[in-house]
């Protein structure tokens, strides 16, 4: 099975390429990445040298670059190439219409020209926006989002299943909710906490500390995806939730505890403008189609995280000052002779 994974040197996506190197023999994966500031190939140093795998420095808003790609042959197209931060979305969100939507876009008209079997588009939670004390979104909930990244998003999810309506494009759509494990760029919820705590820094806290979030061990998944993308029924969305609503305060007290640090470091801000109260899926649809269901408990996986982070100090270093940048020089070729491998048909 030939895949291309889009942003496969992110957090997400990388835990993915290695689960599929890891567990199906039969995978051979290119990873379409742009390296922008959160893609890090170090992500994928252990794989690097597989026969099966090869990387390709390229804009998922490239839409030549897309179809060299997919004329090759291609068995399925995993999208995860995407801006996701939402405090970078406030800040500007130019670059999360850009490759969020017009991205999807030239991937989906690359993939129709070319009879893709089958498009797993990768989406979020947040695309549904906050969600009432004790209530769950299923898949027919209306989509508010909040944000400029989850308006990017939704605005995504829309323009796959209106391919799959006009053009009866082999899409589905997946949402799940908040990821943490290894590799995530420390800006995140628990990365961030984690390395500050380790620094002895403040551990920053948007307002009341009271937010509501359902985690997901990233391992789990990516088995929920590699599962969608073998037996999903084309043209549904399926929400993936951990089944562990937290608030922020009680991750972050938790972390200190496995950290053995003290909570005065904990230090409330100013709230994030537009910020979502509680997010909470029902993934009952993913659970009886599909007989998925995440296999780690929060506890158990944030521990895990924990020791990976501590057992890791080079490669956080590396991710907060930018040296990890510097990764793809020293061990890549340059994107036009990249490029020339791709389209002289090189592997």
């Amino acid at each position: 099975m030939k895949l291309l994974v889009t942003g496969g040197a992110g957090f997400i996506g990388s835990n993915f390429i290695r689960y599929l190197l890891a567990e199906h023999v039969e995978a051979q994966v290119t990873n379409l990445d742009a390296l922008t500031y959160a893609g890090n190939l170090e992500n994928l140093a252990d794989v690097a040298d597989n026969p099966r795998y090869r990387f390709v420095r390229g804009d998922v808003c490239d839409a030549a670059l897309a179809d060299e790609l997919l004329r090759e042959g291609c068995d399925a197209v995993i999208h995860f190439a995407a801006e996701s931060h939402v405090d970078r979305s406030i800040e500007s969100a130019e670059p999360f219409l850009r490759t969020n939507v017009l991205g999807t876009q030239a991937l989906l008209e690359a993939a129709r020209r070319r009879g893709l079997p089958r498009f797993v588009h990768v989406s979020t939670d947040e695309v549904y926006g906050s969600a009432p004390d004790g209530a769950t979104f299923n898949e027919a909930a209306p989509l508010r989002p909040s944000s400029p990244y989850a308006a990017s998003k939704a605005a995504a999810d829309l323009l796959v299943l209106s391919y799959v309506h006009t053009y009866n494009f082999p899409a589905l759509l997946l949402r799940c909710s908040n990821n943490y494990g290894p590799y995530q760029f420390p800006e995140k919820l628990i990365p961030l906490m984690i390395a500050n705590a380790l620094d002895a820094k403040p551990l920053p806290v948007y307002g009341d500390g009271l937010n509501v979030r359902d985690w997901i061990y990233v391992e789990d998944h990516c088995r929920a995806i590699w599962r969608a993308l073998a037996q999903g029924r084309i043209g549904e969305v399926y929400n993936i939730g951990g089944v562990a609503q937290k608030t922020n305060l009680e991750v972050v007290r938790t972390l200190l505890r496995l950290l053995g640090k003290p909570e005065s470091l904990l230090t409330f801000v100013a709230d994030r403008p537009g910020h979502d109260r509680r997010y909470a899926l029902d993934s009952t649809k993913l659970r009886t189609e599909l007989g998925w269901a995440p296999c780690h408990t929060f506890e158990e996986a944030l521990e895990r995280t924990v020791a990976w982070y501590r057992s890791h100090p080079d490669w956080l270093a590396r991710c907060r000052s930018g040296a990890y940048r510097d990764y793809y020089h020293r061990h890549y070729d340059k994107r036009a002779e990249l490029l020339n491998e791709v389209r002289s048909g090189g592997r």
